[in-house]
């Protein structure tokens, strides 16, 4: 027998968790949200253009093509042996280790200080490539922060994100909201792993957590510190070795505030743009389902749930992970095809809009919010429709009001 999975039914119980601000939510920002941007030439955004920053596998071509023929030749030695699907990620990880491992002895032509070299090249190319700044238009990053500004919490909301770019410190700081990302300091900003361990910030104040590092993070006097400069590149991602114990440092605290984070009772994690092929985070992910029944995460990915491998995996082994896919969902360890039923009420064809389509043409019908800017459009929505009821509620019943002057 088929599971059917009504998309209406979860997304009344999305926006009403959303809506009211009680529960601790978290947001898991991967490397595909920002491809939702699309930019033409002149950086301006435009639906036919390019990705803002390309995806893992995007950001892996690129680097490859742009090194030179001699650190090319290197890399793609390094690719085959790792195959054929391995990312840039992957591969900067093995030229960390054989930086460590063979001294002076040589593969491919490199001893370990020319690997360790090769490494800062590497970095030095993902960087330039990351740096694009945020759009000026209204784009999903800001949707987001309008989100997260608009409602009293009794938690502060928490964004996890392994991706090296500014876009979502560039769209706090254009709304003037504040957030807190394990820095202290005003000259040279330095990592204070023990601030990112408590919680007496204000609610307003959002975590920002960057597990694999951040443009902008260097090493002054043993000391992570935090530059604002978008060329310094030797922290962005972690290789999960042993390294030096000052390097370790900002990843392991993150890692644990993640898990921090999937430990406290009550707590919702949004995922977005995250394709569950990490095996570190996944490990993090995997801990604190078990270890926590009272925690969730739902995941919204882009594609069918027969091309979500991983994702749908990882969610029928955990009945508190859900996965919304394109076309299906895993829910509470069932996988199944969407399909809406009747109508709850006559506003809701409009709020349908916002997570489902029905393609002209024949085509399939589609749920959207595995798209991020789609998702953050429907959190926008929410806070829009919430201030709507608010300030209807408070206008004056215009039938029993007494007119101004009355009486004189």
């Amino acid at each position: 027998m088929q599971t059917i999975h009504n998309p209406d039914r979860y997304m009344i119980d999305l926006r009403q968790i959303m809506s009211q601000g009680r529960k601790r939510i978290g947001l898991f920002i991967g490397a595909g949200a920002p491809t939702s941007i699309r930019i033409n030439a002149e950086g301006k955004i435009d639906p036919n253009g390019s990705a803002l920053i390309p995806d893992v596998a995007g950001l892996t071509g690129y680097v490859v093509q742009k090194l030179d023929e001699a650190d090319r030749k290197v890399v793609e030695g390094i690719k085959g042996k790792l195959g054929s699907t391995a990312n840039i990620e992957a591969i900067l990880t093995q030229v960390r280790r054989l930086a460590q491992a063979i001294g002076s002895e040589k593969i491919h032509g490199l001893d370990g200080e020319a690997y360790g070299k090769l490494g800062e090249r590497i970095c030095a190319v993902i960087g330039e490539r990351v740096a694009t700044p945020l759009p000026n238009e209204e784009n999903p990053y800001s949707e987001l922060v309008s989100w997260i500004a608009g409602t009293q919490r009794e938690h502060s909301v928490e964004i996890f994100t392994p991706n090296y770019d500014l876009l979502l410190e560039e769209a706090f700081e254009r709304a003037r909201m504040p957030y807190f990302d394990g820095f202290t300091g005003a000259h040279m900003p330095f990592f204070d792993p023990v601030s990112i361990s408590t919680d007496i910030l204000p609610k307003r104040w959002s975590r920002l957590w960057k597990m694999h590092g951040s443009l902008g993070w260097d090493v002054r006097e043993d000391t992570i510190i935090r530059t604002g400069k978008r060329n310094a590149t030797k922290l962005i991602y972690p290789d999960h070795l042993k390294y030096d114990e000052i390097r370790r440092l900002p990843y392991s605290a993150l890692f644990e505030r993640l898990r921090e984070f999937l430990a406290t009772p009550d707590s919702l994690l949004l995922c977005s743009g995250f394709s569950f092929f990490d095996s570190h985070i996944c490990a993090v992910l995997d801990e604190g389902l078990i270890a926590n029944t009272h925690t969730a995460i739902f995941a919204f990915q882009y594609k069918n749930i027969a091309d979500e491998v991983a994702a749908v995996r990882f969610a029928l082994k955990h009945p508190n992970l859900s996965v919304y896919a394109r076309d299906g969902a895993v829910i509470s360890g069932l996988s199944g095809q969407w399909q809406p039923g009747q109508l709850p009420n006559d506003e809701w064809q409009d709020i349908r809009q916002t997570f489902w389509q029905n393609p002209s043409g024949g085509k399939p019908a589609e749920f959207l919010l595995g798209d991020f800017a789609k998702l953050t459009r429907f959190f926008a929505l929410i806070q829009a429709q919430q201030m709507r009821s608010s300030a209807i509620a408070a206008e004056p019943d215009a039938a029993t009001s007494e007119p101004v002057g009355k009486g004189a």
